[in-house]
């Protein structure tokens, strides 16, 4: 402390005496006055910057009076910079905070360097674990179901035969499979892993398909074939030995795979049936005549042939209500295109042509207006064009036994034939090549002429004889 005392006393008179010679030289007017900025600096440091820096600077003029000493000496002025600098370094000094020299001054510690050894083993736990081609095959389900079935019957062909995987495995992959989840470490901690993320119900899933063992077996042939038993003795049989059967059993289960044993005679009292040799050889008509039809019928359903007799009589009336209207489908309506087509033919009398459609006459007698769910008209004007204005029974066309047509009004507007109107209860003759408007739409109402001369001449027959 009292050689930085000393050091920043001898300082101070440097530049003192520097400051003498400074102004000296100025007056005798050798050195020209150097220009230096007085404004405020901007850019601000921190308190112990300035320190550090300060303190780092007296150390190194005490070291040696080479450097900004000798340039000041010779006539150079200081800048604001350094002022402040050494101002901050007389207070430092003055408080005695001689500890933050030394930090300053010391150099930081370097962190050790990792051993190789370290660092190896860092790269070791970066890299991905190793795993086998034939992970992929088998799935976590897999897995499971395999360890399940042989911890059950500790048969790997059994396995084999009985369980069926995602993928057909052989009987050598089963067993290396099997042998790589108990030494392999990477195989067997991955399949752990993936059959953790598996989801309760797929798991209980699993445990359903894994096979019987001998010992379930044996236990459930005692059941007798000539019983009828219930899930309750089944439950009986799974509450007293716990021990044999699986975690997964239930008396359902039980109860399904004895009936199949039962149907395979694997049960104690069934004796196996021997099959047939030479002459005793039944074909199919022996086999037929020796079932018993009784047992092959089934049980009467009252709901199901009342369905069906609904249904039934649903579908005749359908088929009555059809027939009732087969005469009103007097019409038919037929698209108008750019083609030229005829318009008559063996069996259409007269011809109702429109803009957008035509329908074709086939009775003596036709209804026309705008269809609804309770009105069924022929002539339905609303495929024309907007038919807000016509009433659901606009009028009726009827063929006189003359050969003449005239179309009654019985709707509540009026209509118009070749320009004059027809009012609500008036009859109107037709013409070939007449113009019928009715609310806005035109039809031009064509008479198949020779069709017609043929009805008038059956007519007159009839009247002569």
């Amino acid at each position: 402390m009292e050689s930085l005392l000393a050091s920043a006393s001898r300082s101070e008179d440097e530049d003192s005496s520097a400051g003498h010679n400074r102004s000296l030289s100025q007056g005798s007017g050798l050195i020209p006055k150097r220009r230096s900025s007085s404004r405020f600096i901007k850019r601000k440091k921190f308190d112990d910057e300035l320190v550090e820096s300060s303190l780092a600077k007296s150390t190194s003029r005490a070291r040696g009076p080479s450097g900004s000493e000798q340039g000041r000496g010779s006539g150079s002025e200081p800048s604001s910079s350094e002022k402040k600098k050494d101002m901050l370094k007389g207070s430092a000094l003055r408080t005695g905070v001689s500890h933050v020299s030394k930090t300053a001054l010391t150099p930081a510690p370097h962190s050790p360097a990792p051993s190789p050894s370290i660092t190896k083993r860092i790269k070791k736990s970066k890299q991905p674990m190793q795993v086998t081609k034939d992970l992929g095959r088998w799935k976590p389900a897999d897995d499971l179901l395999l360890i399940n079935t042989v911890l059950q019957t500790n048969d790997l062909q059994a396995v084999h035969l009985g369980v069926k995987f995602s993928c057909r495995f052989t009987l050598n992959e089963i067993q290396e499979r099997w042998y790589a989840l108990l030494y392999d470490p990477v195989i067997s901690k991955l399949s752990c892993q993936a059959i953790r993320q598996l989801h309760p119900e797929a798991i209980a899933a699993i445990q359903s398909k894994v096979l019987f063992s001998k010992a379930e077996e044996q236990l459930l042939s005692t059941v007798s074939s000539t019983s009828q038993p219930t899930l309750e003795t089944f439950q009986d049989l799974l509450s007293k030995h716990p021990e044999v059967f699986y975690v997964s059993r239930t008396a359902k289960s039980l109860q399904v795979h004895w009936q199949l044993m039962k149907q395979y005679y694997l049960l104690e009292d069934q004796t196996v049936q021997p099959l047939p040799k030479g002459d005793q050889v039944l074909n199919f008509s022996d086999a037929e005549d020796m079932l018993d039809d009784s047992k092959l019928r089934d049980t009467r359903d009252e709901v199901l042939e009342h369905e069906l007799t609904v249904a039934d009589r649903r579908q005749k009336r359908e088929i009555r209500q059809l027939e009732q209207e087969l005469h009103r489908w007097q019409v038919l309506v037929d698209s108008i295109t750019g083609m030229s087509s005829p318009d008559f033919d063996t069996q259409t009398l007269a011809v109702l042509r429109g803009r957008m459609v035509r329908y074709l006459m086939r009775s003596r007698e036709i209804t026309l207006g705008r269809a609804t769910k309770d009105n069924q008209i022929d002539v339905d004007l609303s495929l024309e064009g907007p038919a807000w204005k016509i009433s659901r029974k606009q009028g009726v066309i009827k063929l006189k036994n003359n050969g003449d047509f005239f179309i009654a009004n019985e709707g509540r507007r009026a209509l118009y034939i070749d320009g004059r109107p027809v009012l609500s209860g008036s009859k109107w003759k037709l013409n070939h090549n007449s113009v019928v408007e009715i609310s806005g739409l035109r039809f031009v109402f064509l008479i198949n002429q020779e069709l017609i001369a043929l009805i008038k001449a059956e007519a007159a027959k009839m009247i002569q004889q």
